[in-house]
């Protein structure tokens, strides 16, 4: 199996990822108890920041690894800047 640019940090990545897991049913059970809308939205509001922080730390790892380090990206300077504006065009879309 390949090594990927967030392998070194992989344990850091799950905890966090179990976090924001803990937050999104936190998040489900203050719906259950018809909690105050804003109050809801905040929540959110907190895991969409900490997804971001996650997504941002791959996004470098993949940079670093897959990109400069000849990590299993593309090779040609164009197409890393390709593939790397389009992860990031992917991650600034939203609804």
């Amino acid at each position: 199996m390949s090594e990927r640019g967030y392998t070194a940090t992989k344990d850091q990545l799950r905890k966090r990822l179990a976090r924001i897991e803990g937050q999104v049913r936190g998040v489900s059970r203050m719906v259950d108890e018809d909690r105050y809308c804003i109050d809801v939205l905040t929540q959110i509001s907190a895991i969409q920041a900490a997804l971001d922080k996650v997504a941002l730390g791959v996004l470098d790892d993949h940079a670093r690894h897959c990109l400069l380090s000849g990590g299993g990206g593309p090779a040609a300077p164009g197409a890393q800047a390709d593939e790397l504006m389009g992860a990031v065009g992917r991650l600034l879309r939203r609804g």
